[in-house]
């Protein structure tokens, strides 16, 4: 029985050992944080990855946990309305879509599997030996074990995708945009709705996925450079976004204040990672850590349920792994891109970096209130999925 590490237990992992294991895998999911991550945003999956979620058997599951956004309200600087319509209206759903928060579909990935997949929790790889053999893994615990395979599903910062292609910087595309997350107080008393506020170049958004006491905070902004310095630092994270926001109004102060003293904060860069290849001898990377499209896209999640199963098809029925991973890319790379090609460097509707794209933004919100929208993405359907026997 060939043996499979999987690093990280987000969604490409856990896809990924399902598929697997399915096909006769030995597989272990090692996994930084002490526990599965709860929360979090809502993500979209849609066209090709209903597929896949559908041959999962996770469906009913999925549409049970479906947060029915009711409406997105586009504010003005001072708080007045510009535009209320609906959420399929601006990401372009053909009304098939799924919106679930990230940990409930985390959650369910891991229920799925937990029984036949062994989770490292509390751990990760801190050295790799690929050879042709296997490859040897040193955790970061001590515990040292060998695998047939290594594939990394461990995100935009991939840990593992270092330590087999060498430092991010050289395949991270900066989308011109960084943001924070977390969770605040519903004061607004928000339902099943999301309210974002504008200027030139800063946003800031309250989303209540249901009618509960807390919502999800947002600030996005601007930035030439990307801030490599801030990732591992949250304080300097927090600096870096008051400064931004510090003469704002609307409600933005008290964003500003809840997201100091918030125990949930997730920064980042908007940004995606592009290769020139996914795999290297017999370590492979799926997910956010091969090809993140990054949020605009809200296809991160879909391609990376898409690769987890064309990957795991391809190690099972390939003659050997070389011939499996180029399977993979081969297949899986024209989905990838298109999706990729939904956003430009610093092109983001939602988010206008200068005042005249805001106008041109907030015109065509209005337009979208009184004409129907485009429905459907070519792009989010483009691949059918393969049979694999």
């Amino acid at each position: 029985m060939s043996t499979v590490l999987i690093s990280g237990a987000s969604i490409a992992g856990p896809a990924l050992a399902y598929w697997l294991r399915r096909r006769g895998f030995d597989v272990t999911v090692v996994e930084k944080s002490c526990t599965l991550r709860g929360g979090g945003y809502p993500i979209d999956i849609r066209g090709t990855a209903l597929g896949v979620v559908d041959r999962m058997g996770l469906l009913p599951r999925l549409r049970e946990a479906h947060v029915h956004t009711q409406r997105i309200t586009f504010l003005n600087a001072d708080g007045s309305r510009v535009a209320s319509l609906r959420p399929e209206s601006i990401s372009g759903g053909d009304g098939s879509d799924l919106e679930v928060r990230r940990g409930d579909l985390a959650e369910i990935l891991h229920d799925a599997v937990r029984d036949d997949v062994e989770f490292l929790f509390d751990n990760s790889v801190s050295a790799l030996n690929d050879h042709s053999g296997g490859v040897d893994v040193t955790f970061r615990s001590g515990l040292q074990r060998t695998y047939d395979h290594v594939i990394a599903a461990d995100g935009l910062h991939s840990a593992v995708r270092a330590l087999t292609f060498g430092p991010e910087e050289q395949f991270h595309r900066y989308l011109g945009y960084c943001f924070a997350g977390f969770t605040m107080p519903n004061h607004l008393g928000l339902a099943h709705e999301g309210v974002l506020w504008n200027e030139p170049g800063r946003a800031a958004a309250l989303y209540a996925v249901g009618s509960g006491e807390s919502v999800h905070g947002f600030l996005s902004f601007t930035l030439a450079e990307p801030p490599f310095g801030a990732f591992r630092d949250p304080e300097a994270q927090r600096e870096l976004v008051a400064s931004v926001f510090a003469a704002d109004g609307w409600e933005v102060p008290r964003l500003v204040s809840a997201m100091r003293s918030a125990d949930d904060l997730f920064f980042d860069t908007v940004s995606q990672i592009r290769l020139p290849r996914w795999s290297s001898g017999r370590v492979a990377l799926v997910g956010d850590a091969a090809y993140a499209p990054s949020f605009l896209t809200g296809q991160g999640s879909s391609l990376a349920l898409v690769g987890a199963y064309v990957l795991a098809g391809h190690l099972a029925t390939a003659p050997d792994h070389t011939a499996a991973f180029e399977a993979y890319e081969r297949e899986t790379r024209p989905f990838v891109e298109l999706n990729q090609n939904l956003v430009g460097e610093g092109d983001a509707e939602l988010f206008p970096g200068t005042a005249e794209a805001l106008a041109a933004r907030n015109a065509a919100l209005r337009d979208r209130t009184t004409m129907p929208a485009e429905i459907g993405r070519p792009e989010h359907s483009a691949m059918t999925l393969p049979d694999f026997h």
